[in-house]
């Protein structure tokens, strides 16, 4: 599946910003389930020096300066990316959990895919004993590894409301698994620290899911937005899988990856610092859509 992404963001200060250093983590990245085509990123106005690096996760980082007087700020990225992703094999197929846990904890390779890197906590994925003992329910001894992990997913799906107003991006994840509400950032969270906290490496993943009107209803541009969901390491053999909690999904052709880390502030799309003083609001649109030439393909088929 081939699709084309739009996402712009727009912030508007309510005084002149002399300066603003931001990073950027809006190009997606090729792996194995997916292939970036073609990206591009504009910024308004233009940034006085921009520098393109690898990230330590594997994906594009971009740094900007703005060294001029401005009041907004404008940062557009397109792109288009063909998601290729295998489905994953089935719950009884896979490892034992436990036995998937020894082989990370021995593992030697310290590649951006590598387990080590997802095993331990982080201030945002704290060690949580409450947390681990929730998720310790799903994960039986001798259990299937996918068995385990759909079922914590369904638990969480099934026992978390979804509330915008309940979290921002700074609820430490243990207010938001008390509360039992948040959004996909606190259910990925929460997922995440029961998964480590039984000894499993999982890291989070930012990105975009695609969407569809109502029945009868047109599709309305704009109103897509970026997602977060997790990634479980199942052993060599399988590798990574993606699991959606908010959705109650394994990941497939209509989730697309823009980064993966240990935590959020790994994977924040947008951050930086300004110089500026009163209030800022930020604007958000993101469309995602199957390529032109992919839609009349399955149109023909």
């Amino acid at each position: 599946m081939i699709y084309t992404v739009r996402h712009l963001s727009t912030y508007k200060y309510d005084s002149e910003v002399a300066f603003a250093r931001c990073v950027l983590r809006l190009t997606p990245v090729t792996n194995a389930g997916q292939t970036l085509l073609e990206s591009s990123i504009a910024v308004t106005p233009v940034p006085a020096a921009k520098v393109v690096k690898r990230g330590a996760y594997g994906a594009d980082v971009v740094s900007i300066v703005i060294d001029k007087l401005h009041t907004a700020l404008t940062i557009e990225s397109r792109c288009t990316v063909d998601v290729h992703a295998a489905p994953p094999k089935g719950d009884a197929e896979s490892p034992a959990w436990d036995l998937v846990r020894e082989t990370a904890l021995v593992a030697r390779k310290l590649d951006t895919e590598s387990p080590t890197l997802y095993l331990y906590p982080t201030r945002a994925t704290p060690y949580d004993p409450d947390i681990a003992d929730y998720a310790s329910a799903s994960f039986t001894p001798g259990r299937p590894i996918l068995a385990a992990a759909t079922e914590l997913m369904s638990r969480v799906k099934g026992e978390f409301e979804y509330d915008t107003e309940a979290t921002d991006v700074r609820t430490p994840v243990a207010e938001a698994f008390a509360q039992r509400r948040g959004v996909c950032q606190d259910f990925a969270h929460v997922m995440i620290c029961g998964l480590r906290g039984v000894g499993l490496p999982a890291r989070y993943v930012s990105g975009y899911i695609r969407t569809r009107p109502a029945p009868g209803q047109p599709r309305l541009e704009g109103v897509d937005a970026t997602h977060a969901w997790v990634e479980l390491w199942c052993g060599e053999t399988m590798g990574w899988v993606g699991l959606d909690p908010t959705n109650n999904l394994i990941t497939a052709n209509e989730h697309l990856v823009l980064a993966c880390g240990r935590d959020y502030c790994d994977v924040a799309p947008i951050d930086g610092v300004l110089l500026g003083a009163g209030r800022q609001s930020l604007d958000v649109a993101v469309d995602m859509v199957e390529a032109p030439g992919e839609v009349g393909a399955r149109a023909e088929a």
